[in-house]
């Protein structure tokens, strides 16, 4: 699935960590240098690049298991600002699973300082 997933290589995401603990349960890293093209005109981290880091991380997450498995939804709170240059590190562990259905946390964080940039819910569906 990382490989074929052209959206966060070409934001410059990078995969750091990904597999499954003692419960069967996911869970992954991934980290992103904040680019000119990534900060809107505040010149702050635009929340639809923090969202996507985040939502790269929960999909590895959730498809860490090896079942092929899809967002359903996904929330997002924006704590505090990410700068051109700041790398940002998504780790996202996945809760639990029902039937075919998930939760992960995602946690965003500034690498230089580890301040909390955002944190990120995703609903996961594991297709047939």
């Amino acid at each position: 699935m990382w490989r074929e997933d052209r959206a966060s290589a070409a934001q410059g995401i990078e995969l750091v960590d990904v597999g499954v603990d003692d419960k069967g349960l996911g869970y992954a890293r991934a980290r992103m240098r904040l680019a000119e093209q990534q900060v809107n005109g505040h010149g702050i981290a635009h929340g639809g690049h923090i969202f996507l880091l985040a939502d790269s991380a929960f999909a590895l997450a959730c498809n860490a298991g090896g079942h092929t498995t899809v967002g359903s939804g996904g929330d997002i709170s924006f704590i505090t600002a990410g700068r051109l240059g700041d790398v940002l590190v998504a780790e996202a562990t996945e809760r639990l699973t029902y039937g075919r259905s998930g939760i992960t946390d995602v946690t965003v964080r500034r690498e230089s300082d580890n301040a909390v940039i955002a944190e990120f819910r995703g609903r996961s569906r594991r297709l047939k």
